[in-house]
């Protein structure tokens, strides 16, 4: 059993993609083909924005934006407390100090109440300048930008949504990728919409941050002339190879993987409910794309032990995540490391994630379900 199988994707869509990567190879436009124009083009359109920019990664993808903004030294980043590791060191990594928020217990996101709680206390304190906001689609699930959009414009600040689990999901009729000043993906692998390596995506609907994202992606570039720099950027370009991957794999997202994965997300819905863990909810007027189904066990359970129980069967888990953005070892002595992030910390000692993607089978989500009651069972 695969925790996400793309080895089954790719024999569904092995025709397409051996096909677009032959064409790539015959052709030798390795870097910056026609290929990432067609789908900067085809992922504009659907997200909903006016420009996309690839480039190498997601962690690419957060720093670009957020040099567009202009942070550096002095500069509070707000940033949720449960979340993977870029979403803080990206700000960092300019000068800026990430301020660690903690998140609702229910969608795992950005808790509005406590963002606010932390930007009058930034405000307050007087040493760091409110810069930006990052919010995460954790797990396929837009952040509640209804309201955080107003608090971004009640304080001035910057929203960068950091889609990278969360391409795909919905939010009143609107796209993951559509919500922020800028708005930024992932295509690792494992992602909704996945790559075979690495690769990254900007959107946005400004002119002015489309033309700044396009030249510090490669080498701060003055408009086409690749020779003549005009500012500092970095070397960040999304291969054509992958481009070309990546085209057939958007129709299959848009055409019936998106419809899958939640059908086998409300199937896991259903038969978990009544073996006493606490089941993902999807609020009114959102849709999931579901990066990852995460559950969390009961208190008194033994995480590790379900674990190993559940590997020992043949039922892979993961971990998202064991740690909070506060307590990590680089963060360790610094501002950072002063929040307060109660749900975080709970959620860091609970949840579990359990296989999902839109090749699974009914039978598949049932052995899952059963080998989870078993493991947590035993401990009874």
């Amino acid at each position: 059993m695969e925790f996400r199988d793309l080895k089954k994707q790719y024999e569904v869509l092995k025709n397409q993609i051996d096909s677009r990567i032959a064409d790539v190879c015959s052709s030798a436009c390795f870097i910056s083909g026609p290929q990432v124009k067609e789908l900067e083009i085809r992922l504009a359109d659907f997200v909903g924005v006016k420009h996309c920019i690839t480039c190498a990664n997601g962690t690419d993808a957060l720093t670009l934006a957020l040099m567009a903004f202009g942070t550096g030294n002095g500069d509070a980043v707000f940033v949720p407390d449960f979340t993977f590791f870029s979403s803080g060191e990206c700000p960092a990594g300019l000068g800026a100090t990430p301020v660690f928020v903690d998140v609702d217990p229910v969608t795992y996101n950005l808790d509005p109440d406590k963002l606010e709680d932390a930007i009058v206390n930034v405000i307050n304190e007087g040493n760091l300048t409110p810069k930006a906001v990052i919010a995460v689609d954790l797990f396929g699930l837009p952040a509640d930008y209804c309201r955080i959009t107003d608090i971004c414009r009640k304080y001035g600040l910057y929203l960068l949504e950091d889609g990278a689990q969360g391409f795909g999901g919905i939010l009143n009729n609107k796209k993951a990728c559509s919500f922020g000043d800028i708005s930024t993906t992932s295509f690792f692998p494992a992602k909704p919409l996945g790559c075979y390596g690495d690769g990254g995506a900007i959107f946005t609907d400004s002119d002015d941050y489309a033309a700044y994202l396009r030249s510090i992606c490669v080498h701060g570039k003055s408009g086409e002339d690749k020779y003549n720099n005009i500012r500092i950027g970095m070397n960040s370009r999304l291969d054509t190879i992958q481009a070309a991957i990546l085209i057939p794999k958007l129709d299959a997202f848009i055409d019936y993987e998106f419809e899958a994965v939640n059908k086998f997300a409300d199937m896991y819905s259903d038969e978990l409910k009544d073996i006493g863990v606490i089941i993902p909810e999807i609020p009114s007027g959102y849709s999931s794309s579901w990066a990852q189904y995460t559950i969390q066990l009961p208190g008194d359970c033994n995480r590790a032990e379900v674990q190993s129980y559940m590997k020992s069967k043949g039922v892979p888990t993961m971990l998202y995540y064991a740690k909070p953005m506060h307590l990590q070892g680089a963060f360790e002595g610094t501002y950072s490391s002063r929040a307060n992030c109660p749900v975080t910390e709970r959620l860091c000692n609970n949840v579990l994630s359990l296989p999902v993607h839109p090749y699974l089978t009914k039978e598949i989500v049932s052995e899952v379900v059963g080998t989870l009651s078993e493991a947590i069972d035993l401990q009874k």
